[in-house]
């Protein structure tokens, strides 16, 4: 297998033996990839800024699929200057994408949400709403994708004004579920959902009470590290707590 500069990301690295490091990378056609970067810790020429995660790059390797080597790395645009609350966003962003993407599996479309929540970070816009549509977006692209403009069991279109129950099993309804986990949104946040539209306005909370709901179903029982981060995060933020 040979693959020439084809547009990727840098999910994860780290070293690996005494001179070289792994890197698993999100590529537009082909997919996640896991590559060893080989001599590249002590090849001064190759510059480190092209190996820092966010960064737009062109990459080729050849090599057997289940690890193949890297052999060219150039950028393709300059760095996602990610800082604070918003790197922990996207660190979050790369661990669903490391968790729930299956090697060699092209997700072209998946790709260019995921630049575009890079973006939406990298300009200050809202880390709630970027995360969502993200996760909504990944959904997507892995098969699983939330039912947001109709009642599943009447049928009948989403109405703005009305509150829905929304369990994995049963998808949105405005009947009350008595036998599974539920999640109560309303209809004008589902809509807005739906359109990637929210606002201010939204009720956030419930969408993100059925997103982790949603997510935890494929994610396992296994805790997000980025999660526990960004708590850390948040907490060294706030200071020592004063009586």
């Amino acid at each position: 297998m040979r693959v020439t500069l084809t547009p990727s990301f840098i999910l994860h690295h780290r070293p690996y033996k005494e001179t070289s490091m792994l890197l698993e990378l999100f590529s537009r056609d082909y997919g996640r990839i896991s590559l060893v970067a080989k001599g590249v810790r002590r090849n001064k020429k190759r510059s480190p800024a092209l190996y820092q995660l966010y960064r737009d790059l062109n990459v080729s390797w050849s090599g057997r699929a289940s690890l193949a080597t890297l052999t060219e790395i150039e950028a393709n645009g300059p760095g996602f200057d990610l800082q604070g609350e918003a790197m922990m966003a996207a660190f979050y962003l790369n661990e669903l994408l490391m968790r729930l993407l299956h090697q060699h599996e092209s997700h072209s479309q998946l790709y260019d949400a995921y630049m575009m929540a890079l973006t939406r970070l990298g300009h200050g816009e809202s880390q709630l709403f970027a995360l969502r549509y993200f996760e909504k977006q990944l959904l997507d692209a892995l098969g699983y994708g939330l039912v947001l403009d109709h009642d599943l069991v009447s049928g009948d279109p989403i109405e703005a004004e009305c509150d829905y129950y929304y369990s994995i099993d049963q998808g949105p309804s405005s009947s009350k579920p008595m036998t599974t986990e539920f999640v109560t949104i309303a209809g004008s946040t589902l809509l807005a959902l739906d359109r990637e539209e929210l606002d201010e306005h939204s009720k956030l909370d419930g969408i993100k009470q059925l997103m982790r709901l949603t997510l935890r179903g494929y994610l396992g029982d296994k805790p997000l590290a980025s999660r526990e981060l960004y708590q850390a995060y948040m907490l060294q933020k706030r200071g020592p707590v004063t009586s």
